[in-house]
């Protein structure tokens, strides 16, 4: 009776590579779900607004009633929108997404020990805002980065503009430029003079810590800076992809 044939030396079983083989398919029908799902979330937006945030649903789960009351831009008052590009991105209607140049000096700034500033777009933020969570970490960048480039792709500019300035916080447990007007000065944001869009924009970026309503020392001049740049921004068209 012959003897069973034995595998020989140096050689692995198909089963030796099955493993390897089913984790490298797994990860890519994961990409693929998650480029092909991330394409239609976004196509999503840009017909409706979002209905919430992951930073909105931070502060419901933690207890907290929210604001916020969308308005679509071609009502909220264009000092709003110049008011956010004089202080956030000068080149908003020029770039794709990312200012390689403010970046740039961002970097600069921060290595060179001065207080720690971002280069950050308003394209940027909106696709941190609508689709991220908060927090600084490598992954959160990346898919910023990645959700940035499909919103410069399937957006326009305006909607970009739009969606920022709805759910942006602009308070505590506030997000929209209108619910911050009705806050701030008690009425909606399609009437907004230079001053009350400046001090609006002048609390973005730290809307735990900040008030428009009389402003102090620092939140004051960056104001009152915005204020003369708001001029500019007009007078100059840097806010030309709006009009």
């Amino acid at each position: 009776m012959p003897s069973p044939a034995r595998a020989r030396p140096g050689r692995r079983s198909p089963s030796a590579f099955s493993w390897p083989r089913r984790i490298l398919r797994w990860l890519l029908r994961a990409l693929i779900a998650f480029v092909l799902g991330s394409i239609l979330w976004v196509l999503a937006y840009r017909f409706v607004p979002p209905p919430v945030t992951i930073t909105m649903l931070g502060d419901l789960f933690g207890g907290h009633m929210i604001t916020k009351d969308w308005m679509p831009l071609r009502r909220i008052d264009p000092n709003m929108a110049r008011a956010a590009i004089a202080a956030e991105d000068g080149n908003f209607c020029t770039h794709h997404g990312f200012d390689l140049t403010a970046i740039q000096k961002a970097f600069e700034g921060n290595a060179a020990g001065r207080r720690l500033r971002g280069g950050s777009t308003v394209s940027q933020q909106t696709a941190k805002n609508a689709f991220l969570w908060q927090g600084r970490s490598y992954l959160r960048k990346g898919l910023e980065a990645w959700f940035t480039l499909l919103i410069e792709t399937l957006w326009t500019k305006h909607r970009i503009m739009e969606v920022y300035l709805n759910i942006a916080e602009t308070g505590i447990h506030t997000y929209g430029v209108n619910a911050g007007a009705m806050r701030y000065f008690h009425h909606d944001a399609s009437r907004l003079t230079p001053t009350e869009a400046a001090r609006i924009a002048a609390v973005l970026p730290l809307p735990a810590k900040r008030e428009a309503i009389a402003p102090s020392g620092a939140t004051r001049r960056y104001g009152n800076a915005i204020v003369r740049r708001i001029g500019i921004v007009h007078r100059g068209g840097y806010d030309a992809c709006l009009r």
